[in-house]
């Protein structure tokens, strides 16, 4: 297998408009790099349909591999991180947001998606440090394998 790639978007006008500092971000790139990715890129974008989907559509072209969102998959009305990411994706991964969902009792309140643009799978994470880590973590374990079927490389499935 190749080499694990991953891109981190954080989305938060509070970070933009320097009220607030980026703590689900970093957090999110140094667990990725603990875990063997190589993290190319991180950016920061307010919230919003068209800031989430014109990011997602510039950080994922020509890029094979991991980009998690952090941030704006709540309730509050500019929680809008879910409907960006949905005018982006070729396919859903509903399983993978599901999971994240089951990963703590307040993951239930996260309308986060997952799916793939091109041979990038994106995930949404929660805004928070410790949702976000619970997120990813939930998910962790098998994004490799998910991540090599996207970039066309045969697949190796156990034995069951």
């Amino acid at each position: 297998m190749s080499t694990l790639r991953a891109k981190v978007l954080t989305v938060s006008d509070g970070v933009i408009a320097g009220t607030r500092e980026d703590t689900s971000g970093r957090a999110l790139v140094e667990r990725l790099r603990e875990a063997g990715y190589l993290v190319v890129d991180h950016q920061i974008v307010g919230d919003g349909v068209d800031t989430v989907s014109q990011a997602l559509r510039r950080m994922s072209s020509r890029f094979s591999g991991l980009l998690v969102t952090t941030g704006g998959t709540g309730f509050s009305p500019r929680d809008l991180t879910p409907e960006g990411t949905l005018t982006v994706l070729d396919r859903q991964a509903p399983g993978l947001s599901e999971a994240m969902r089951q990963a703590s009792p307040l993951g239930r309140l996260s309308r986060g998606i997952a799916g793939t643009i091109g041979s990038c799978l994106v995930i949404n994470t929660p805004g928070s440090t410790k949702g976000c880590l619970e997120s990813l973590e939930a998910v962790l374990d098998i994004l490799p394998h998910a991540l090599s079927l996207l970039a066309g490389e045969p697949a190796h499935h156990p034995h069951e």
